[in-house]
């Protein structure tokens, strides 16, 4: 019988063997849920939501379909998930950026540096979760909100724990800052241009620290930060 045109899918260095190899089921049944996750951020990001099906995530993936539905219901199934899983990465990592520093300045410059780098360094998850969940239903979006929440909170905390109440800008100047900050991000990512963003960290946080501690501070701050750059800039020019 002659051998099929279709060509064998080969297995990639994140797959566990065919067959018996001996490992737990629990640590088998996680990392075809972690391969399934990590293929919805891939094929999100080529594909785009609206283009993404099961059967490419299965692909991608190299799991079964049996295997995708023993995980998941469907297509926002999994996607909701894989942004869950995503955020919290990211979270985490604001968070413990934000927790290290000390005062209202160092902890929006080292959460937002931390966010910033984050999106950098992942264009896979930018693309999904920042660009792709505006057409992933209002289940999608309203995490996305909650997200967008948490970073708003932050601001809030740090403000409150340093100012004085009387000198606190209105409770929707937090709101409407990261909302601003999300489109800065949202337009840099759709253009591919996810990597420029760490750069845009002085400009960013002078607007966010500019209704919390005036204009003469913030402009001086943004002086100090665009120095502070300069030599990271001419680093990488002399290589």
């Amino acid at each position: 019988m002659p051998e099929s045109p279709r060509k064998k899918r080969q297995r990639e260095p994140h797959q566990l063997p065919a067959g018996r190899h001996g490992l737990p089921r629990s640590f088998v049944v996680e990392n075809q849920r972690q391969r399934i996750l990590a293929a919805v951020a891939d094929v999100c990001s080529s594909a785009g939501y609206v283009a993404m099906s099961v059967e490419d995530i299965v692909v991608t993936s190299g799991v079964s379909r049996r295997t995708f539905y023993d995980n998941f219901r469907g297509k926002e199934d999994v996607y909701l998930a894989a942004y869950d899983e995503v955020t919290k990465q990211l979270l985490t990592r604001v968070y413990a950026s934000y927790e290290a520093a000390d005062g209202l300045v160092a902890r929006v410059r080292d959460s937002l540096n931390a966010f910033l780098t984050f999106v950098a360094e992942e264009p896979a998850f930018a693309d999904m979760c920042i660009v792709e969940v505006m057409a992933a239903g209002p289940i999608a979006i309203e995490r996305r909100n909650r997200t967008m929440e948490a970073f708003s909170q932050m601001i809030e905390k740090a403000a409150a724990e340093e100012l004085p109440k009387a000198k606190l800008p209105p409770a929707l100047t937090a709101e409407t800052l990261v909302g601003g900050i999300y489109e800065v991000v949202y337009s840099r990512v759709l253009q591919g241009r996810g990597a420029e963003l760490p750069d845009l960290l002085p400009d960013l946080l002078f607007s966010v620290v500019l209704p919390y501690v005036g204009q003469e501070t913030a402009t001086s701050l943004l002086k100090n930060e665009r120095r502070r750059s300069k030599p990271k800039a001419g680093k990488q020019a002399e290589g």
